[in-house]
């Protein structure tokens, strides 16, 4: 068996876990609250702890099967003996018997520590709420969606993010054009010059956020964003308490090519802006030299909530810090094409009203 922590009250002794209302441990049971400095000290304590070696060598219902039990991992609940069966990439779960929170420390220590962690600034109450929110003012939502659409799952998960810093020399060469058109008499003029425009300039980019979780959805991370890493905390495995979290199992140097592409996109953006005035402009060359680079492994608060309506699975995410909630939702065929229609039927009517301005003219 491998080793969990649970954060224990020193007052009752129930397992305590992480609020996010007031940003402190918290005793479900005797209502004591604990500040996150006094726990700092906690883990390197419980990991020193010596356990009792009193294992029984059995065998039941046969061995498993070679590549079997590949990618799972066996704990055992410190509270009421429980047997944790999860994952190889689970980091922190809840006992399915007593539901009491608990840790792997093996997945969050040693070379798979995080440097930072956002803890939750809101609860599941508040998700509940933003997806309500979220449906408010879609006109092609389907009304019977809103009452019928059933969240099957709900649950706070850390996810595990990479965050990217560089400075990057950016060198752009851009080919433009001016025309110029004039006319006498008998033919028209025009003067086309030429021109080749540079520019060069030094960006700085600071924790780029790419999630590191095959299970997570890119673009439902993506649309997360942005979080405010000001308000990052370092590292404590005791604000994984009452939550789930997962490892990475995308590596940083996997990770580091969407980091790039992101670099790549917003420096030609931003150097695509200076280059103005021009009749034509046709980017020839970039290059971007990254420096100063550094990478960093946060664990960063997410609300998933699992829907079904009419047979179909929606996935919804909500930013834990911030409340932003994205995901997608169902398309109403029937007020879609009446809006359509409508559309339609509304910028005919602009054009032809400007056709009969144009004839009385």
């Amino acid at each position: 068996m491998a080793t969990i922590q649970e954060y224990k009250c020193p007052c009752c002794g129930g397992a305590i876990a992480f609020d996010s209302t007031i940003q402190k441990m918290k005793c479900p049971y005797c209502d004591t609250e604990f500040d996150m400095e006094t726990l700092a000290g906690y883990d390197s304590e419980l990991q020193n702890d010596q356990k009792d070696d009193m294992q029984w060598q059995t065998a039941s219902g046969g061995e498993w099967q070679d590549g079997e039990a590949n990618g799972l991992r066996s704990y055992v609940c410190q509270s009421c003996g429980g047997e944790i069966a999860c994952d190889e990439n689970t980091a922190a779960t809840s006992c399915p018997f007593c539901g009491n929170p608990v840790i792997m420390m093996g997945q969050v220590s040693g070379a798979l520590k995080p440097d930072y962690v956002i803890p939750f600034q809101l609860d599941k109450k508040a998700a509940k709420e933003a997806l309500k929110k979220h449906y408010e003012g879609k006109r092609l939502l389907p009304k019977v969606f809103k009452d019928e659409n059933h969240i099957d799952e709900i649950k706070g998960i850390y996810v595990p993010f990479w965050l990217f810093d560089a400075s990057a020399d950016v060198k752009m060469r851009y080919k433009a054009t001016k025309a110029r058109t004039w006319s006498d008499s008998r033919y028209v003029y025009t003067e086309t010059s030429y021109f080749s425009v540079s520019r060069g300039g030094n960006l700085g980019f600071e924790k780029i956020p790419v999630d590191a979780s095959v299970k997570m959805p890119d673009d439902l991370m993506d649309s997360l964003e942005p979080f405010d890493f000001s308000k990052a905390e370092k590292f404590q495995t005791a604000y994984l308490a009452g939550y789930l979290a997962d490892k990475y199992d995308v590596d940083a140097q996997e990770s580091a090519k969407r980091a790039n592409d992101r670099i790549r996109k917003s420096s030609q953006e931003a150097f695509d802006a200076t280059v103005t005035g021009y009749a034509t402009v046709t980017k020839e060359n970039s290059s971007i030299q990254l420096k100063n680079r550094k990478v960093h492994y946060a664990l960063l608060p997410v609300w998933i909530l699992n829907t079904t309506w009419n047979g179909k699975n929606y996935l919804f995410a909500m930013n834990g810090q911030t409340g932003k909630m994205v995901g997608d939702l169902p398309l109403d065929k029937t007020a879609y094409k009446k809006w359509l229609f409508g559309l339609t039927g509304a910028i005919g009517g602009v054009l032809y009203a400007i056709l009969c301005l144009f004839y009385l003219l």
